[in-house]
């Protein structure tokens, strides 16, 4: 407590809560000696030693899955290594089902855990009684059990982490307050703290609830905000020593043994209605504090749980605990650097799991500081997803309402948030509504999923089967095949790069030639040093010293400060976001030549206007700009049309599609179309972990280009080598599965991969999915070719083939109409 904070750290970590520890531990584990940890009170007093403990594997997605998965192999080992006790029991851990969607989501869950060699099954109601005896039962449609679940106690665990990490060279002050980071040229320069100042290449933000503050300090966006999160330890009621912890996400609530109390239950919930707490920011004497108990808003889990357990009701309660945890808007953790800031990186907004993910998310950001990028697929957690409104505090506030519950919500397919909704809206907005769109949000943007029919409401009714807009997407992918539909694809971001140097930037950081004429579209990538994708997008040449670069809408903050950072100091390249300049409206379907022609008289003939060419054309009074390409597989152009001029261009194209059997179509009849065409989707098929080589997509590397490009030795040394895994198009043989991606992929009987995204091809009359097929011994076409392939759909396996090309039009003569 007393010694003198160091002049100089490699690395300097902000919180000493487990995060923190835990990123300690793992730097320290891969040599880095020089770091230090500042924690304001002292360690785990934030949210750690409240914790719950859990230490799950249950989670409904491929990463957060990893990510837990490592901390239930970390935590038995962890106090042999240390020799400091952790309280770890693996125990295993059961989850019951009250409804039929509830058992579909957690057989999905079975399903994905088989992919990480989770061991994980699905028990009778029965086996699930005599686990825990004094369950009630009679209601529930089934269980799961993870066998190697736990728990620990969150203190004693996060000081062992911490042991390991001093023994190792770190050093930790507790008591330290960091009152700014030091910033010089975009980068870190150090901290300053109320006992002096600390100069460092590094800093690592795992502040927890304070994670935004310490954010606000060097204008980076951590968007998280704090909740009451509220548990209580009823009086002992002869619960055996080392019973497995018990969900019941039905319900919200969980069990398990109080591990200070003999044949206690520890109970806690996440309330579909939260209470956001902190609105004036955390208080600077937040110190293993509790807050005042608000039993009205509790009680609801109390009634769920002595139905579940009556026996809970007698026993009666010994202690309630009322504390803060923080959320985050989508549910997912923020991890990664910055893009506002080089070398600042945040670890934080575990959403009540840190325990669980505590070890995983260590080891991840010390990775990814070590090595210089991430070393597993990230892309859900990665900081870079959020956009800058999202900091906001009126924001934060009402998406905290929602997402604590989300937590042990349903985890639908398509799920859509409520609340912080209408956010961002394109310009034609309200005239889509008008047509009785349902919205998804992607990004913040209200994007048109599907569109119903006169008499029906236009609102989801999930499932894991077809859900209520299935029929209505399947006419919208139909149009688009035969005739003609208009998407609202306004949510694409736009960047222009202009200057002397744009060509030489975008050279190096695009894997394709983007020296092109004037009026040429280049469809690419951007890769790192390894060869993984950054990013994918299409690069428009406007001028000799000018481009339009265009990708998704989730990719705006990533691919703009990736384009940024390698712009190199002096270069003339000027980078700016237009993405907000412009609407942009998808014409696509074979007749969207004669739609077109019909509002303008530009000659949009093959030999004029031919594929993967962009020009400015009139569109009745507006100038708009025609991009001739397709993300659906047909015939079609995206008009980029300036903003004040979208209705203008909108309500042409409504008038006169009536003529050409026009027909409106959102985001999932667009699923449908590009996967069942093979096209890629940036954050499900393609990632910083895969290369275009094991992606399908040399034919978008210019290996012969003359100018040099990141990434190019990392290819050609894999080519040289040959990949080990191959993304490949999965067409189910029975028309009656339905896929959704994250699927595992069976090879000859073998587990051999997943599906990265999957849908119903309404054109081939059956499911259709990406997915890698993974071999050790190598993957080629000939080695896809000769196996025999089986899905598993919610843990039934289903019969389908494996090609390396699309089954829809796979030499895309469609798109050269």
């Amino acid at each position: 407590m007393s010694a003198p904070l160091p002049d100089h750290a490699q690395t300097v970590i902000v919180g000493g809560g487990i995060v923190g520890c835990s990123v300690a531990y793992h730097l320290t584990k891969l040599g880095r000696k020089n770091v230090v940890l500042l924690e304001r009170s002292e360690l785990t007093s934030g949210t750690t030693w409240h914790a719950a403990g859990l230490v799950t594997q249950l989670r409904n997605s491929h990463t957060l899955m990893e990510i837990a998965k490592y901390g239930v192999d970390f935590y038995p080992q962890l106090e042999v290594e240390t020799g400091q006790p952790t309280g770890f029991e693996q125990t295993g851990s059961i989850t019951v089902a009250r409804t039929e969607g509830r058992m579909d989501e957690l057989k999905k869950i079975t399903s994905l855990a088989r992919v990480f060699g989770i061991e994980i099954e699905p028990i009778t109601i029965r086996e699930a009684g005599e686990m825990w005896p004094l369950m009630r039962t009679d209601d529930l449609v089934g269980a799961i059990h993870i066998v190697k679940d736990g728990q620990t106690l969150p203190a004693e665990t996060t000081k062992a982490m911490a042991k390991s990490a001093l023994d190792r060279g770190a050093s930790i002050f507790e008591g330290v307050k960091v009152t700014a980071i030091r910033q010089h040229g975009g980068a870190v320069t150090g901290v300053s703290t109320d006992r002096g100042d600390i100069k460092c290449e590094v800093v690592v933000n795992c502040g927890g609830m304070w994670a935004r503050e310490i954010g606000l300090m060097c204008g980076v966006a951590v968007p998280l905000h704090a909740a009451e999160h509220m548990y209580l330890v009823t009086n002992p009621m002869g619960i055996p020593k080392g019973i497995r912890p018990l969900r019941d996400p039905d319900q919200q609530i969980y069990f398990r043994s109080d591990m200070e109390g003999e044949g206690a239950v520890l109970m806690g919930g996440f309330e579909s209605v939260a209470k956001p707490w902190g609105m004036n920011g955390i208080p600077n004497d937040f110190s293993f504090s509790l807050l005042e108990p608000d039993w009205e808003h509790f009680k609801v889990f109390w009634e769920s749980a002595v139905y579940r357990l009556p026996a809970m009701e007698d026993a009666g309660i010994s202690r309630y605990y009322v504390s803060g945890e923080s959320f985050t808007p989508d549910n997912r953790y923020i991890l990664g650097e910055a893009p506002e800031l080089k070398n600042f990186f945040v670890a934080a907004g575990l959403n009540s799991t840190g325990i669980a993910a505590g070890a995983g998310t260590g080891r991840a950001i010390a990775e990814w500081i070590v090595e210089g990028r991430p070393t597993m697929d990230l892309t859900e957690v990665d900081i870079r997803r959020f956009q800058g409104f999202q900091n906001g505090a009126g924001y934060l506030y009402d998406r905290t309402v929602e997402t604590v519950g989300t937590l042990y919500g349903m985890h639908w397919p398509h799920v859509q948030y409520e609340t912080a909704r209408d956010v961002r809206r394109s310009p034609i907005h309200d005239r889509l509504a008008a047509r009785r769109a349902c919205f998804g949000a992607v990004a913040g943007w209200e994007r048109p999923d599907w569109y119903a029919p006169e008499g029906v409401e236009p609102r989801y009714e999930y499932s894991f089967g077809r859900q209520n807009w299935f029929a209505y997407s399947a006419e919208e992918h139909r149009a688009v095949r035969e005739t003609v539909g208009l998407f609202d694809q306004t949510s694409f971001s736009k960047f222009l790069l202009q200057g002397r140097d744009a060509e030489a930037v975008l050279q190096w950081t695009c894997a394709n030639d983007v020296g092109v004429p004037a009026g040429r579209v280049v469809y690419t990538t951007m890769l790192n040093g390894n060869g993984g994708i950054e990013a994918d997008l299409t690069v428009t040449r406007l001028a000799e010293d000018s481009y339009m670069v265009v990708t998704g809408a989730a990719g705006e903050r990533r691919v703009f400060h990736w384009i940024k950072q390698n712009i190199s100091d002096g270069a003339q390249a000027f980078l700016t976001n237009v993405t907000s300049a412009y609407a942009v409206l998808g014409v696509m379907g074979p007749k969207s030549r004669d739609l077109l022609s019909a509002i303008s008289g530009a000659d949009l003939s093959n030999d004029a206007f031919p594929f993967l060419s962009s020009f400015e054309i009139e569109v009745g009074h507006a100038v708009v700009r025609a991009t001739r390409i397709t993300y659906v597989g047909e015939l079609g152009w995206e008009l980029y049309v300036p903003a004040e001029f979208a209705t203008h261009v909108y309500d042409l194209l409504v008038k006169k599609g009536l003529e050409h059997g026009m027909h409106h179509a959102g985001v999932h009849a667009m699923e449908s179309l590009r996967i069942e065409k093979g096209y890629r989707a940036w954050g499900l098929d393609l990632t910083d972990q895969d290369t275009p080589v094991e992606a399908g997509l040399r034919f978008a590397v210019a290996f012969d280009k003359a100018a040099e490009f990141q990434g190019k030795n990392a290819l050609q040394v894999q080519i040289e080598r040959g990949v080990k895994k191959r993304l490949a198009v999965f067409t189910m043989e029975d028309s009656g599965p339905l896929l959704l991606g994250d699927e595992p992929i069976y090879r000859d009987g073998k587990l051999a991969g997943r599906t990265t995204s999957g849908a119903y091809g309404h054109t081939v009359g059956r499911s259709v999915a990406l997915g890698y097929i993974e071999n050790e011994g190598g993957v080629d076409g000939a080695y896809i070719r000769s196996g025999s392939y089986e899905i598993e759909i919610r843990t039934e396996r289903f019969a389908a083939t494996a090609s390396l090309r699309p089954p829809y039009d796979p030499i895309s003569e469609r798109v050269r109409l």
